[in-house]
């Protein structure tokens, strides 16, 4: 295990900045995830700190010990990558040794270490099969396999399971959580798949722009995005304007009034998950204490285990709503009035201008 240390670290293409003042401290033996979309500059990073990649400034470091003048094979990393690169003409086998032999480490000690990684990723009975009989899923844990057999004190992952479908994602990114805990190996993780970063994770550092937006746990991540784009980019959220005067904050929606006041200068706009957002037919009883909202319904999508509801407030908003099915909401043609209602606790709030931050 070994910690990571990056302190200003810069990346330009041409006039490009594609990485702008990165700091961050990665803990030894966490996951720690790089999120966002394409082009945010999480995979620069992951390259830079691989030394695919020269900075323009700042420095990395590894338990203290700086790496950034270190060629890529001296600086005892590992990467694993989206398209598996394994070998075409290498049995399993001898695709994971491959890393070892290149380290004229003995034969027994290959043979040992081989055999015991691939147990791990539960490919033992595979051992002598070619790449092209192996799925998908199989491959890329060969490539795992190759990537800490020889014991790296930082395991890389570029995006190493989109190219997967769904339902093998979801199974293999179980597997991988598993594995790097029970070797304990720190690991720098790139996906721009919200779900798999929040189910995988230690540690998540989202990413827009080439600057990090906010590094946190994940519940953290999800609860209290540090600004819009956070809240916005990972999970949804839905904004409803707020109107202020010099002595209180009221949603221009329902007109529920906000206290104490949140803010003393500047606008701001109440944010809230689709999940906290509870659709009402007309005539039925909120709750005591929820802000109502007056709404209209737009669509309703029914996916199985809960339904979307898009709905209008009277004041033009449009609001995203996901719940447990019900016949009574499912069936509401569409233009039919409905109630909103929200707990008070489930609002966010965020300055509507700027960089978006989120209000204490």
């Amino acid at each position: 295990m070994a910690s990571v240390e990056i302190t200003g670290l810069r990346k330009l293409y041409g006039n490009v900045m594609a990485l702008s003042d990165i700091t961050l401290s990665i803990p030894s033996g966490a996951f720690y995830t790089l999120l966002g979309p394409s082009g945010c500059g999480k995979t620069t990073l992951l390259r830079t700190i691989a030394g695919f990649h020269a900075q323009n400034s700042g420095q990395i470091a590894i338990d203290g010990a700086s790496i950034e003048d270190l060629p890529a094979h001296k600086r005892d990393v590992a990467m694993v990558f989206q398209d598996y690169a394994v070998f075409p003409h290498l049995s399993v086998r001898d695709n994971v040794a491959f890393g070892l032999k290149q380290r004229k480490v003995n034969r027994t000690e290959i043979d040992t270490r081989v055999t015991e990684v691939l147990e791990v990723v539960q490919l033992g009975h595979l051992a002598d099969r070619m790449p092209h009989e192996l799925s998908g899923g199989q491959q890329q844990r060969v490539g795992l396999a190759r990537a800490i057999v020889v014991r790296p004190k930082v395991l890389l992952m570029d995006e190493p399971l989109s190219n997967l479908d769904a339902k093998l994602r979801v199974d293999l990114r179980a597997e991988l959580r598993r594995i790097q805990r029970d070797l304990g190996i720190t690991t720098v993780y790139v996906t721009h798949d919200q779900e798999e970063a929040l189910a995988m994770s230690d540690i998540v550092c989202v990413m827009h722009g080439g600057i990090i937006q906010q590094a946190a746990p994940p519940l953290d991540i999800y609860l209290r995005p540090a600004n819009r784009f956070v809240a916005t980019f990972v999970g949804a959220n839905n904004f409803l304007a707020v109107s202020r005067t010099a002595a209180k904050a009221t949603l221009v929606s329902g007109g529920a009034e906000i206290t104490p006041l949140i803010r003393d200068d500047g606008p701001v706009v109440g944010a809230m998950r689709p999940e906290d957002v509870r659709v009402l037919a007309a005539g039925t009883t909120a709750p005591e204490g929820d802000i109502i909202v007056s709404a209209r319904i737009r669509e309703i999508s029914f996916i199985g285990r809960e339904m979307e509801i898009f709905a209008q407030t009277d004041a033009g908003e449009h609001i995203k709503a996901v719940s447990r099915p019900d016949p009574a909401i499912v069936a509401l043609p569409e233009n039919s009035p409905v109630t909103l209602a929200i707990r008070p606790d489930d609002l966010s709030f965020f300055v509507d201008s700027g960089d978006g931050v989120r209000v204490p």
